[in-house]
């Protein structure tokens, strides 16, 4: 049972470290390189990133960490892992609360985007980035730092579940 038990706290780890690490790329470079491009071209690049990152590499990390972390909780809970208890819930909790920031916030900006309607017809597109831009950016950098946290906490979960092997 340890064996599964450190196989799920791996496995959680890293789709935790993938999204982690997804969402502080988009705050480290790719958001401030497209901060650097024309109104039409942030528009296009972003509708074109929303619509290009549902796929099942990004679904699969993105919502199965939550089954993940809720199995490793269950088996700390009812296993001699008990020590890693508080570090995988502090994980589970980080890691919904990022969740729902992205489904809360970064989705429906995504989807407001999607919606503006063709900035080459409209002639918008500066209304349309400046709807948008500020509001995503902040609250990504919120999810990276939830995310990062989660990351953080179940890398000391593994430690802590090695150190009471």
């Amino acid at each position: 049972m340890e064996h599964l038990q450190t196989g799920v706290l791996l496995t959680a780890l890293v789709t935790a470290g993938l999204m982690a690490g997804l969402f502080a790329a988009f705050s480290y470079s790719v958001m401030p390189g497209l901060g650097r491009s024309s109104d039409h071209t942030f528009v296009e690049a972003m509708r074109d990133i929303n619509k290009a990152i549902l796929n099942p590499v990004f679904m699969l990390p993105f919502m199965g960490t939550i089954p993940l972390l809720g199995l490793a909780a269950v088996q700390a809970w009812r296993d001699q892992g008990r020590p890693v208890l508080p570090w995988v819930l502090a994980a589970l909790a980080l890691y919904l609360v990022g969740f729902v920031v992205t489904a809360g916030v970064n989705v429906p900006l995504n989807n407001r985007l999607a919606d503006a309607g063709d900035p080459d017809r409209t002639g918008r597109s500066a209304a349309i980035r400046a709807d948008f831009e500020g509001k995503w950016v902040t609250w990504n950098i919120v999810r990276a730092f939830l995310h990062t946290a989660a990351f953080a906490c179940l890398a000391w979960a593994l430690i802590v579940h090695g150190a009471h092997r």
